[in-house]
């Protein structure tokens, strides 16, 4: 049975990666280690390495509960700790007197000053305290680079992980019902929209499935699917239960509180 069929054929590349850095670390009998990885990648390298004697698994994303995490394969002599993750983080100041600046924003700057999404961890907010969780291979060049988020001067001063805020998910489930497992149609029955104000998220780019940007409305969706919708927040395909006598799909769906 092929590992592929699991997966949707726009996941297969990353498949592809996995199995090379198992194939690696089997081969040299050493630790590999990844950028971050978000969840729906955490997932899918679980499922390729499985119970697998030769190659064993960890993740670390900085904070407990941390969404982005590298993953460290490894052969089974090696213990990891959490210095084989090459993990390091930041407290960003700014004048916070008169402004508050936003997640996107600081986002926006470190993607501005040319780092890939996949070598920075998650950025948390407390009141006005933001904190970030980076590769320690880049960290010298963003402590550089990043001087401005959102026209605003900045300045960076580590911080030890066990100081970063624990993010805590919560999902608030209810059940629905919708007419197809279509992207624009789950849109609308999961955020009480009309079909086409969904149309128009999707088109104006503003929807993510499972952390990529999705633009086909006729894209299906599967249980356990990460949707997030700009403006709306993020739910959860939790399980999708047959149909109902009127030939409509019955969802349980979860609402990131």
């Amino acid at each position: 049975m092929s590992i592929y069929q699991h997966f949707r054929q726009e996941e297969h590349d990353f498949i592809d990666q996995v199995l090379e850095w198992k194939d690696t670390v089997v081969e040299q009998y050493a630790p590999r280690l990844t950028d971050f990885l978000d969840p729906r990648e955490q997932e899918i390298v679980s499922s390729v390495i499985g119970n697998n004697d030769d190659v064993k698994l960890a993740f670390h994303g900085g904070a407990s509960g941390a969404e982005r995490k590298r993953a460290l394969l490894h052969p089974p002599y090696l213990e990891p700790t959490i210095g084989d993750f090459q993990l390091k983080s930041y407290q960003l100041s700014y004048p916070d007197k008169f402004l508050q600046i936003e997640h996107r924003q600081v986002l926006g700057s470190l993607m501005g000053i040319g780092l890939k999404r996949s070598k920075f961890g998650d950025i948390y907010f407390h009141d006005k305290d933001v904190q970030l969780v980076l590769g320690k291979e880049v960290s010298g060049f963003v402590e550089l680079q990043l001087q401005e988020v959102g026209r605003v001067k900045v300045s960076l001063s580590e911080l030890p992980l066990e100081e970063l805020y624990a993010a805590v998910v919560s999902w608030e489930e209810k059940s629905t019902t919708a007419a197809s497992l279509r992207l624009d149609v789950m849109i609308a029955s999961v955020y009480n929209l009309s079909r086409q104000k969904a149309q128009l998220l999707i088109d104006g780019k503003k929807v993510k499935v499972n952390w990529r940007l999705v633009e086909q409305t006729a894209f299906e969706c599967r249980e356990g699917d990460i949707l997030s919708v700009r403006g709306y927040g993020r739910s959860k395909l939790i399980t999708i239960d047959g149909k109902t006598k009127k030939d409509k799909w019955r969802i349980i769906v979860g609402k990131q509180k």
